[in-house]
C-alpha cells in the first residue's frame, strides 16, 4: 500500500498538484484523470506541481508529469512549474531530463485555495499496464539516457 497521496486544487486557471510521500504507481490513475481534466478546462493560466513534501516518486509517475509538461506546450503554450526543496527529488528529476520540460524552482509557491486529495481510482491490470507503457515511452522521448534506462522495461511491457 502506497504511503503517498496527491492532492490538487485551482482557482482562477491556476493549477496545483501537490505530491505528498511516497509517490507511486498505485496514484497514476487519478493522476492521468487529473491531467485529463485540465486541459479540458477554459481557464488557463498556469500549473503548478508542488513536490516540496514528496519522499520519493516513482518513474510511472514521471513520465506521467512530463506528459502533463508536453500537453502544456503543445495546447496553451506555457512550461509547468515544479516546485522541489528535496535535493534527492530534484536530483532524479534533472537526472530525467526535468529541466528542459519544466520550470524548476526551489522555493514554495503560494497555493491558491484549499488542496482536495485525488480519489483514488480501481483500475484493471490492463489499463494500468498501458499507462505505465505509455509513461515510460514518453520518459524515453526525452533524452538518450532515459531510452537506453528504459528501453529493456518498455520491450517487456510490449511483450507480455
Amino acid at each position: 500500500m502506497s504511503t503517498g497521496r496527491i492532492q490538487f486544487a485551482e482557482q482562477d486557471g491556476t493549477f496545483v498538484l501537490k505530491f505528498i510521500g511516497e509517490v507511486r504507481l498505485t496514484l497514476c490513475s487519478a493522476l492521468d484523470a487529473t491531467i485529463e481534466s485540465i486541459f479540458s478546462a477554459r481557464n488557463f493560466n498556469a500549473i503548478i506541481i508542488d513536490l516540496t513534501e514528496t519522499l520519493s516518486i516513482d518513474s510511472t509517475t514521471l513520465g506521467l508529469l512530463a506528459k502533463l509538461s508536453i500537453l502544456s506546450r503543445q495546447k496553451v503554450g506555457l512550461l509547468p512549474t515544479l516546485v522541489t526543496t528535496n535535493d534527492d527529488v530534484t536530483r532524479v528529476l534533472e537526472s530525467m531530463g526535468f529541466d528542459q520540460v519544466f520550470n524548476i524552482v526551489d522555493r514554495p509557491v503560494a497555493c491558491p485555495g484549499a488542496l482536495d486529495d485525488l480519489p483514488s481510482q480501481d483500475q484493471s491490470e490492463d489499463v494500468v499496464k498501458a499507462k505505465v507503457l505509455e509513461a515510460h515511452k514518453i520518459l524515453m522521448g526525452l533524452n538518450e539516457s532515459n531510452r537506453e534506462a528504459f528501453h529493456d522495461l518498455v520491450n517487456a511491457l510490449e511483450r507480455s
